[in-house]
């Protein structure tokens, strides 16, 4: 069985299709930390070199292997394909969008917003995006597939990279937010994290437009520390 097809799913499927039309330049787009209370949502834009053969398979030269949803793979086996992913990638970016944007524009049109400028930074304009179950205003020509990350090659890849950069960016906070644990839940609603902003309140880094920090506020006097 070819290594790159996991329970007979071909996650080169949307890339072969559009790669014998012609298209050079794929880039895979996906977001991480959507569903958080605390921090960004961070988008990743990625373009792997990709090629057919006579035969019109992908050329197995420069691919990854284990590229998968980001959330299927554990943190030091992702760490180290997201160091494979960068070294090969023909360009790529990372952009996060903060909590306080969030609770200005909602989050969805937040993950819009990390999405459109992480492929505004890239050093090569794509032919074509696959992106993780958004749709996005541009004229670059899109194809938007949901749980994208799982079937697709380009869209793992960015949803490795946005998952290790995102986790470091919680990893590499001061200790003032570390006593909500997020080195530990990435800025997840656990118990444990819940349970540290009812004691503390939210901080500067907390979504306010998120339950249940949002029904607490209304609730009671907390106050931004």
């Amino acid at each position: 069985m070819d290594m790159f097809l996991d329970n007979k799913l071909d996650k080169f499927i949307y890339e072969k299709e559009y790669l014998s039309l012609g298209y050079k330049y794929i880039c895979g787009i996906d977001e991480v930390g959507r569903g958080c209370l605390f921090g960004p949502v961070t988008a990743a834009a990625v373009i792997m070199p990709l090629e057919l053969d006579n035969d019109i398979n992908i050329v197995k030269e420069n691919i990854v292997e284990d590229v998968d949803d980001s959330k299927k793979i554990s943190a030091k086996k992702r760490e180290y394909i997201y160091n494979i992913i960068i070294s090969k990638a023909l360009s790529y970016s990372v952009y996060s969008v903060d909590s306080k944007t969030i609770d200005e524009i909602n989050i969805y049109n937040a993950t819009k917003l990390a999405m459109m400028k992480a492929i505004e930074n890239l050093t090569i304009k794509p032919d074509i995006l696959l992106i993780d179950a958004v749709k996005l205003d541009t004229d670059i020509k899109q194809c938007s597939i949901t749980k994208g990350d799982a079937k697709s090659y380009s869209i793992g890849c960015a949803s490795i990279v946005a998952k290790v950069c995102r986790d470091k960016m919680m990893d590499e906070l001061p200790d003032f937010y570390q006593k909500y644990k997020v080195s530990k839940n990435k800025g997840y609603g656990t118990k444990e994290h819940i349970k540290a902003i009812e004691m503390y309140g939210p901080s500067d880094m907390h979504r306010y437009s998120f339950d249940p920090i949002k029904s607490n506020l209304q609730n009671d006097d907390n106050l931004l520390l």
